[in-house]
């Protein structure tokens, strides 16, 4: 199961990684299109676009359906839950590193302040 979601997180997001195929889907979030409208919205070749629909596909992000010489694209089924639940781990170990680094900082600014204030203190009675 581990080696199975890894492998599924590892798709995802090299599926997500590239421009191009992020454009994609926001394009196929709209409506569904051909992988030659595709290609001509992004101004490549028709091959080229095959491959990013291609990484796609793999991915589980987008289902291609193949009508006479057509080939239609819309968005898989996929909701990308693994891939929110494992960065939302991420997410919260970082807020919780820069709460501490805020608190770090806080203490040290407070204990300069202390030192500065008691240093004119000392200053002002010479």
């Amino acid at each position: 199961m581990v080696q199975y979601l890894h492998a599924r997180l590892d798709a995802s997001f090299a599926a997500l990684s590239d421009v191009t195929r992020r454009g994609v889907l926001e394009h196929l979030g709209r409506a569904d299109a051909s992988i030659t409208d595709l290609a001509d919205e992004f101004r490549m070749t028709l091959t080229g676009m095959k491959k990013h629909v291609s990484v796609l596909e793999q991915a589980g992000l987008v289902v291609t359906e193949k009508v006479g010489r057509v080939r239609t694209c819309k968005l898989g089924a996929r909701r990308l839950e693994e891939e929110t639940a494992w960065i939302e781990r991420y997410r919260m170990q970082w807020d919780e590193r820069f709460d501490e680094l805020d608190r770090v900082v806080a203490e040290r600014v407070a204990d300069e302040l202390k030192r500065k204030k008691k240093n004119d203190a000392y200053q002002k009675r010479k």
